[in-house]
């Protein structure tokens, strides 16, 4: 006597779809916690803060506590404390993120910059703190060197790196750091055009890494990778700054499109819709090596 086969189980429905997901979301929210954990507690990072120089980040509580501790040993109010990681000297403590807008508690509160930052510095400040790569399916850095676009200067560079030190380095007077790094890029663009294929797109873009980080450690320390990597994504994105920070702004999934970055004296300008202009080079050069 033959059995009928058992009914197999029935359709997904959208609703069983739902908890599956967010189940998955959950899992994976808690591996990622537990492979980045608090350096101090070595649980995961409540209320995500960070040192304002060396960009670590802790629980609130956690690095609140360390410069409590910290202080106390001295007889004296500290205006910094080294970071538990990797003793860089810190000044504030950056927390409490709700869109583009974020606290700031100096070690001493009675310790201020006197360079104020502007609405376009905390907005570059706080794309700092993102993860690596947030536009990389954007902007595509190794079509840039292998188009040879960086034999071109870049008009708004100047302006778009000062912004840039000002806000890694909270200070105002920046002028000679930016046209240091400035020579430096000048200085790789007028070598490259004299011997433009000897070296492969790659080497092109080490070789440019290697001379800017070099010129950049002395003053920006922890932060010049993160740096480095935000200039080399700025000139492939062929944009300008209006642009440039437009296409963050909605990555990051904030609503306004933000300010221009011509304010380089600590002053805030209204927001206002901004049209994106691509930057358009002398001469395009669409060869490979």
């Amino acid at each position: 006597m033959e059995t009928e086969p058992e009914p197999g189980p029935g359709p997904v429905t959208e609703v069983e779809m739902e908890k599956d997901m967010r189940r998955t979301n959950i899992r994976e929210s808690r591996t990622s916690e537990e492979s980045n954990p608090c350096a101090i507690c070595l649980g995961p990072i409540i209320q995500e803060s960070f040192l304002d120089k060396c960009f670590h980040k802790f629980c609130y509580n956690c690095i609140m506590q360390w410069t409590k501790v910290v202080s106390g040993k001295h007889s004296l109010k500290l205006a910094s404390v080294k970071c538990p990681l990797c003793k860089v000297e810190n000044f504030s403590i950056i927390h409490g993120f709700v869109g583009s807008s974020f606290q700031q508690s100096y070690i001493n509160q009675d310790f201020g910059y006197g360079f104020v930052l502007s609405k376009a510095h905390k907005y570059r400040l706080q794309c700092y703190y993102t993860e690596p790569g947030l536009l990389s399916d954007i902007f595509s850095v190794s079509s840039y060197w292998k188009s040879h676009k960086y034999l071109h200067p870049n008009r708004w560079l100047h302006t778009w790196l000062r912004r840039e030190i000002q806000t890694l380095m909270q200070e105002e007077d920046v002028g000679i750091v930016v046209h240091h790094i400035c020579g430096v890029i000048d200085s790789f663009q007028t070598k490259s055009k004299q011997q433009p294929k000897r070296n492969k797109p790659e080497a092109k873009s080490e070789e440019f890494r290697s001379l800017i980080s070099d010129a950049a450690r002395p003053f920006l320390a922890a932060r010049t990778d993160l740096f480095v990597s935000e200039v080399e994504l700025f000139l492939a994105s062929g944009l300008n700054i209006e642009a440039y920070d437009a296409v963050y702004k909605q990555r990051l999934g904030w609503s306004s499109p933000g300010e221009t970055s011509e304010s380089t004296q600590g002053e805030t300008s209204e927001l206002r819709t901004v049209i994106p202009y691509l930057f358009t080079f002398d001469e395009d050069s669409d060869g490979t090596d």
